[in-house]
């Protein structure tokens, strides 16, 4: 039974969500803050709504602290709607964003689609790139010299995309696409700070960069 963690302030809302994903197979769990919800992630859930308008800790700042440690989806909730909150909640590592209100139904399948990419990616292998360079998609982890290379969820998300098609050149709005999924509005904005801090991670480690930029084009791996 997979595992949802709903945090939100709204006490009718976090209501309505339980009875939906309760009825529809899920164990639920509920944080009505921040600090709350930092006790509840300790049991490790396999998908976390969380809504941004929250008193004393929101959302961005809590997703910031907790997605260096917890790998499952992290999906937004809230009623910004402006591309520069959009852009602030994926670089704090959240996965999706959905803008209240919304459709219920079609919340459940978004979380659906999220759980089921989250299956495929524990179903890979782990691949050697070279001597120095692995990656480990079961694991979702990267090693340079048997060193781990810290990486946010949509971090890796890119790594992986780019690695298992090396040489094939990807512009910014299929990287959107492939990584964030759904009719989410592409924003270069946002992939290209995603490829910054990648790169950023790699030299900080010695690795020299994987991630080659087709000027004009989009972003291709490296083969060796």
């Amino acid at each position: 039974m997979k595992k949802i963690l709903i945090i939100d302030d709204e006490a009718d809302l976090r209501k309505l969500l339980t009875d939906y994903f309760e009825l529809n197979g899920y164990f639920v769990m509920n944080a009505s803050n921040g600090y709350e919800a930092q006790r509840q992630i300790e049991n490790q859930p396999d998908l976390v709504l969380l809504d941004i308008n929250m008193p004393g800790l929101d959302g961005l700042e809590l997703c910031r602290k907790i997605r260096d440690f917890v790998s499952c989806p992290i999906l937004f909730l809230t009623a910004r709607v402006e591309d520069a909150d959009k852009i602030s909640g994926f670089r704090a590592g959240g996965d999706d964003y959905i803008a209240k209100p919304f459709s219920i139904h079609e919340l459940g399948a978004r979380v659906e689609a999220h759980l089921r990419r989250e299956i495929r990616s524990q179903n890979k292998t782990s691949i050697k790139f070279s001597e120095d360079l692995v990656i480990d998609y079961a694991a979702r982890a990267l090693y340079f010299r048997d060193v781990q290379i810290l990486l946010a969820k949509k971090e890796f998300d890119i790594i992986e995309l780019l690695s298992m098609n090396p040489g094939m050149v990807f512009d910014k709005e299929r990287i959107f696409e492939k990584v964030w999924g759904f009719d989410n509005e592409s924003d270069s904005h946002v992939i290209a700070e995603h490829i910054r801090r990648i790169r950023y991670k790699l030299k900080e480690h010695g690795c020299d960069n994987r991630i080659e930029t087709v000027w004009g084009v989009g972003y291709k791996w490296r083969k060796s």
